[in-house]
């Protein structure tokens, strides 16, 4: 058996470092309270308790209160310097494929979590260390390296030393980018170059094609772990006939608010769940007073605690959920799963609609309220993605929604907002203040349905929002309220069950605006004439700019209409020669199918280009020119044309004109085709 050298590499190290008149701490010892205490806190490198002690530790700092831990893990042994995935990533947790063998040392059953790449690989080590600071503390951003070698020479020096480094930082939702400066040196780590490599870190950010891979796949892990949860709750009997649907919605928001943490509230451990059996030390209580805890931290309104409390106490305080059988209660049983399964996703610098996740998994399972009327329902994040980017969102929007559901139009919009910040802003001081900006007073919602409310509260909390514009009421009487909020964006899928299929919620927010544009994704034939008088008198104000018409099954099954996205712009009435872009987007690029248990990889799978056709209509829309052509006037995919001011031919189909004039390729065809029939019945004869 080779033996490890690992004392040796890390002596080597050290010595580096030492020459290079850095400081620098080993396993004992303590760089500050917070990093130690965020190291204590998180899981061992094997799984379970026990602490956790980096080989060698650094903490830089520049002359602008920046500072930036290194953790340094060693190892000694041949190809032991980090472990990668096919994908390239560095490898973390994963599971045994199968059952250990009769007696082993250390025995496991298949789907255990194996933590043999942390605990055998050097930079995998130190990943390990670095998130172990992101999910624990106040720090945003860790340098962690690898380091490793095989042999020694006659004098007992290392003779093969080799070191890889990666940043990892909550911005970049704590994906290791590679620092290639650091894989042969530390010299960046001497405090007159520390400048040098911040500046190095800063461009390390994810690009747009790896930020979007990472939601792809946060959304489908999320959505199959909130189905997994759901099944189990749809099979267990104790739970069918004790909490009706709306209640296993708020079960499932209030375990989600009460495991979060923030600052000045510490994350609600399943161990402080014990079981206790008296009316004010129950379970139930505990999860409320967490609740109530985090949302005044979070500085929500108090109508918005008093609102969430209102609708959660009924449920918590049941005495069947907190009641404990055989030791634990069912809060404690669902409890674990959301603190294992979905926590640890929902705690990203992602802008997802999570919650919106949350509720159309639940409507695989059972019916929610007004759900046949398609009310409810979930438009995709692609979906809303495309229409704020179709109604022109950037830093400076004020978005809008009356209609909000879980808030997925305002979390694509903001994700676009700040996206456009970091983009265009380059003093860092501005840029935190315009995003707070953004996040505080830039985005405005309203929801009738206090289930789907909670919700939208909740997925503005996730996106380090206190929720300040989130309201609770019906918007056909609060929407002239909000004079004072100067929206430039409307973006909405109304309940298709109001009036003039939901266009009443938008001749009522136009009516309000003074300037900018609205994307609306609404039932189709609302533009054909059942969304009068609402579509005659919105031209009045307003004009149609584009009527996308949009694929049959872009609801999954979980709602049947037809739909188009509308767009306008706002405050400049349409005239009888302006031209309208008619779209036919029933082929998007993307096959979709329904199966209940599966993720959004089975479910949304991208077959054709599906990313470069929305681009393509974004472009088409906003005058842009295409880098593809799958929709052009030649293949009558796109139409120019003009309409009337009834407000009753919006649709595609109505401006689509077919031509019956046979063409010369026509005839030859029907030649052929003739001749071949005639030469098949002369050979039949003969052969007759």
């Amino acid at each position: 058996m080779v033996r490890s050298i690992e004392e040796k590499v890390e002596e080597y190290f050290k010595s580096e470092l030492d020459s290079l008149g850095i400081r620098h701490y080993g396993k004992t010892g303590e760089i500050n309270s917070e990093i130690t205490s965020a190291l204590r806190q998180a899981e061992s490198k094997s799984g379970g308790a026990g602490n956790n002690y980096p080989d060698i530790q650094l903490l830089l700092e520049d002359n602008h209160s920046r500072r930036v831990p290194v953790m340094i893990e060693a190892k000694g042994g041949k190809n032991k310097l980090e472990k990668l995935d096919k994908a390239g990533q560095i490898v973390q947790v994963t599971k045994f494929g199968s059952d250990s063998k009769p007696n082993a040392k250390n025995p496991h059953k298949k789907g255990d979590p194996n933590y043999s790449a942390i605990t055998t690989y050097a930079t995998n080590g130190a990943l390990h260390y670095g998130n172990a600071i992101l999910d624990n503390s106040d720090c945003d951003e860790v340098i962690i390296i690898g380091i490793n070698g095989t042999t020694l020479d006659a004098e007992g020096n290392l003779k093969d030393p080799e070191q890889k480094a990666y940043y990892i930082s909550k911005a970049n939702a704590g994906v290791p980018k590679h620092i290639r400066q650091l894989d042969s040196s530390f010299d960046l780590f001497k405090q007159i170059n520390i400048d040098t490599l911040f500046g190095i870190l800063d461009k390390l950010n994810l690009n747009d094609h790896e930020l979007e891979k990472i939601k792809l796949e946060t959304e489908d892990e999320l959505e199959k772990r909130i189905k997994s949860i759901h099944q189990a709750l749809y099979d267990d009997k104790s739970i069918q006939n004790l909490l009706t649907t709306n209640e296993k919605l708020y079960v499932f928001t209030g375990l989600i608010m009460a495991g979060l943490q923030t600052k000045g509230v510490s994350q609600l451990e399943p161990a402080e769940l014990k079981g206790n059996i008296t009316e004010r030390n129950n379970d139930g209580q505990i999860i409320l007073n967490h609740i109530a805890d985090f949302l005044n931290a979070r500085k929500a309104e108090n109508s918005q605690i008093n609102m969430i409390m209102a609708l959660l106490q009924p449920i918590f305080t049941k005495q069947a959920l907190w009641q404990p059988k055989n030791g634990e209660s069912l809060i404690h049983k669902i409890y674990v799963q959301v603190y294992n399964d979905i926590l640890p996703l929902l705690e990203s610098n992602l802008h997802l609609d999570f919650t919106g996740k949350i509720l159309n998994s639940l409507n695989d399972w059972v019916s929610i309220d007004n759900d046949r009327q398609n009310d409810v329902v979930l438009t995709p994040r692609y979906i809303t993605n495309m229409m704020a980017r179709l109604a022109h969102t950037n830093k400076d929007s004020f978005v809008w929604d009356l209609a909000m559901g879980s808030a997925g139009f305002l979390v694509s919009a903001m994700d676009i907002m700040v996206k456009d910040a970091k983009n265009t802003i380059q003093d860092k001081q501005k840029l935190e203040c315009k995003i707070q900006n953004i996040k505080e007073n830039q985005l405005l919602g309203v929801e009738i349905l206090g289930n789907i409310y909670i919700l939208a509260v909740l997925n503005m909390i996730l996106m380090g929002d206190g929720s300040s514009n989130m309201v609770n009421g019906n918007s056909h009487e609060l929407y002239k309220n909000y004079t004072q909020f100067p929206a430039n964006v409307f973006l909405l899928n109304p309940p298709y069950s109001a009036e003039g299929k939901g266009f009443i919620f938008v001749q009522e927010a136009l009516s309000q605006m003074t300037k900018g544009y609205a994307a609306i994704i609404i039932q189709e034939n609302a533009g054909s004439g059942n969304g009068l008088p609402y579509t005659k008198n919105i031209l009045k104000n307003n004009t149609l700019v584009a009527s996308i018409h949009m694929p049959t099954d872009l609801f999954g099954g979980k709602a049947s209409v037809q739909t188009a996205i509308y767009v306008f712009k706002v405050a400049r009435p349409h005239e009888e020669d302006d031209l309208v872009t008619f779209l036919d987007f029933s082929e998007d690029g993307y096959t979709r199918m329904n199966r209940k248990k599966s993720g959004q990889k089975v479910n949304l799978r991208d077959t054709d280009h599906a990313k470069e056709r929305y681009e393509e209509v974004v472009a088409i829309v906003s005058d842009k020119k295409p880098k593809t052509n799958y929709y052009t006037e030649r293949n009558h995919k796109v139409i120019k044309d003009t309409i009337t001011l009834e407000g009753n031919d919006w649709t595609y189909n109505q401006h689509l004109k077919i031509d019956t004039t046979p063409a010369e390729e026509d005839f030859k065809r029907t030649v052929a085709d003739y001749l071949s029939w005639k030469v098949s019945q002369v050979i039949g004869g003969q052969n007759g």
